[in-house]
């Protein structure tokens, strides 16, 4: 199917957003557990970066980001594909996106150097430039 191509990263980051799901509650809940909270508790904790280690939260943090900007860029693919667009270069911004995104992940998750963190994130924002833009062009 012509311009469907782009679909592949789409799929590529949701899946990536379920793994950070699962590593989010393979470290979050023991993390609990350790803190002496059941589930119930959390929801009596003004914050659970408060009770929480750093690491243990910076997961949960990443998964959260994998819902705002990435909505954007699910939005744009589906109109890139549905008007024959989303093949060739638009595909290739897309996997430069979806590895951006993946990358950004795991700097968040693991080190979490915030400058490194915001060069992944602004690099990935400009893919999701680009990709508006020729979304734009297309159709106006």
């Amino acid at each position: 199917m012509i311009g469907m191509d782009i679909l592949q990263p789409v799929v590529a980051l949701m899946a990536w957003t379920m793994v950070m799901w699962l590593w989010m509650y393979a470290v979050r809940l023991p993390a609990l557990t350790a803190a002496g909270l059941k589930p119930d508790d959390a929801r009596n904790v003004k914050a659970l970066d408060e009770v929480l280690p750093p690491n243990a939260q910076w997961k949960a943090h990443n998964y959260n980001h994998l819902h705002e900007a990435p909505t954007l860029f699910y939005a744009v693919a589906i109109v890139l594909a549905l008007i024959g667009q989303g093949d060739g270069v638009n595909t290739s911004i897309a996997w430069a996106y979806v590895g951006l995104r993946v990358s950004h992940s795991l700097v968040q998750s693991t080190i979490n150097k915030v400058a490194l963190r915001f060069a992944l994130y602004a690099l990935s924002s400009l893919a999701l430039i680009a990709l508006i833009v020729n979304a734009a062009i297309a159709l106006f």
